[in-house]
């Protein structure tokens, strides 16, 4: 009725509508305007050079006039020995950030939540937030002052403890719980921010009601807490599921070296090597266009398996 009634409204007021509401909501309108130009320029525009992927690019022929080749980069990579090795780091990293790092983030906001003084709650929100500030950079330079080789004062505990002589930044079976670490100490804080807005939200007459029927504080968390943040948990595990191929490229990348390579290789990393130290343009827009499909489809997945489940997803 409603469709039938806005089809039946003249163009002019129609028009004359859209001007009252774009003047009345100019100025929020202007607050979008730059995240559209952001997107526009550095994460659309980028898209049309996908193609030299299907491309033997050469720089002085430039995109339109270098030879097509189809699918032969994406057949040598998949053909090439390292894809089933970068395959198998990336995930191995992804599930481990997925299974630690994404449950200690509810796990972090749970806590939060059940602090009762402001002070100490706001104190400690605020200490586990600083280290999202610090850049990549920062943070493996503190790792390797803190596990440098017999000056390391991490380095010099945990060998007097276990009385043994790991190098533990060259040690290839370190290099996956040292990266796991530093994700967790740098972005749990920071990820318990939507977690603890969802728990803003709960209704608190549910808490009143459970504790008049006896129910411990646990049991309130497990049978009024969980259920009513696990909207948001759904939301944020898809997103997530999007993310499995992306490890980040600075962390891996700086924490890498001679030895620990044969570990520490991922997708983001190699697309870098292959690509700006090799100049393999189109092989390594491949594996990075290769890397984006997949993420697109785990998406997508994600989001089909959480409306299979009544659960709430992304669309």
């Amino acid at each position: 009725m409603a469709a039938t009634e806005a089809l039946t409204v003249p163009p002019r007021k129609r028009r004359k509508g859209a001007r009252v509401h774009f003047s009345q909501f100019k100025w929020l309108y202007l607050l979008l305007l730059p995240g559209i130009v952001y997107f526009a320029l550095f994460r659309y525009g980028p898209m049309g050079g996908a193609i030299i992927a299907f491309k033997d690019y050469v720089p002085f022929l430039g995109i339109t006039d270098s030879p097509w080749v189809g699918f032969e980069h994406f057949e040598d990579f998949f053909a090439s020995p390292d894809f089933p090795r970068l395959l198998a780091n990336t995930l191995i990293l992804a599930l481990l950030s997925l299974v630690i790092a994404f449950p200690l983030t509810i796990v972090m906001a749970l806590l939060l939540n059940e602090l009762r003084l402001n002070i100490v709650k706001r104190s400690v929100q605020t200490l586990i937030y600083i280290p999202h500030f610090l850049s990549w950079t920062v943070v493996a330079s503190l790792t390797y002052l803190l596990f440098a080789l017999d000056i390391g004062p991490l380095f010099q505990l945990i060998n007097g403890v276990l009385g043994t002589d790991i190098n533990f930044l060259t040690d290839p079976a370190w290099f996956r719980p040292i990266i796991v670490l530093q994700d967790i100490w740098k972005n749990t804080g920071w990820g318990t921010i939507i977690f603890l807005a969802a728990l803003a939200s709960v209704d608190q007459e549910q808490y009143e009601a459970a504790i008049i029927d006896g129910a411990g504080r646990f049991q309130r968390v497990w049978h009024i807490t969980l259920p009513s943040i696990m909207p948001t948990v759904v939301v944020m595990l898809v997103l997530q599921m999007g993310q499995v191929l992306n490890t980040g490229f600075e962390q891996i990348y700086l924490m890498t070296n001679s030895l620990n390579r044969e570990v520490a290789d991922v997708f983001d990393t190699y697309v870098y090597f292959m690509g700006i130290t090799q100049g393999s343009y189109s092989y390594s827009t491949a594996v990075g266009l290769f890397k984006a499909v997949v993420g697109v489809v785990l998406i997508f997945g994600a989001n089909w398996l959480a409306r299979r489940f009544n659960q709430t997803g992304i669309f």
